[in-house]
């Protein structure tokens, strides 16, 4: 008798985590990113003299947000290689050449968080894994929520993100011409996301 009540006080705790779980899940809604207002900024230092700066775009992905347990959020997103602009035509061909990316118009940059830890109210240590050049690394950005609220003029949810980390480019197999031009990269990243439908 004993050994059938303890299999269903174990049972019944078995569930109700699994509810919990199944409710916890439930809790993150979907955002899809607002391509028009999502970048990621670049910039490295050039021989001493200058800093060079550039910039991806052409977004695509999501973010799974749980506003009342953030570090159980999520994120991916992927952006063209080819999208990338630094101003100048002929450094952008140079780093789509053999000498760098090598690219074609089906290389992608992507990002797919593999843990949330929160640092603040509205800052958190987003790590993940970074595919670029056919290279996958974990990095760590450092986030901060901007703001959650009602686009207004959209009229729905919306959310707003700023991030920030520092690459290596030969991690990635893009370090030509290191150490003269800066292998260190600082990069700045803005998104807004809205609520999918």
């Amino acid at each position: 008798m004993k050994k059938n009540a303890s299999m269903k006080s174990l049972a019944l705790t078995t569930a109700a985590a699994m509810i919990a779980a199944t409710g916890a899940f439930a809790d993150a809604q979907r955002y899809t990113l607002d391509a028009s207002h999502s970048q990621i900024i670049f910039s490295y230092n050039h021989i001493g003299f200058s800093t060079t700066y550039g910039m991806f775009s052409g977004f695509n992905g999501e973010i799974m947000f749980d506003a009342d347990e953030p570090a159980a959020s999520s994120v991916s997103v992927s952006m063209p290689v080819m999208s990338m602009f630094t101003g100048w035509e002929q450094r952008d061909n140079h780093f789509m050449s053999g000498d760098f990316f090598g690219a074609s118009e089906a290389d992608m940059v992507t990002f797919t968080s593999t843990g949330i830890r929160v640092t603040g109210e509205n800052t958190a240590i987003i790590t993940g894994d970074l595919l670029m050049n056919g290279i996958t690394k974990s990095v760590d950005l450092d986030a901060r929520l901007n703001k959650a609220d009602t686009h207004p003029m959209a009229g729905k949810p919306w959310l707003g993100f700023d991030a920030t980390t520092t690459l290596k480019r030969s991690d990635f197999g893009l370090g030509a011409f290191a150490p003269a031009v800066g292998d260190e990269v600082n990069v700045i990243i803005s998104l807004e996301a809205q609520k999918a439908d």
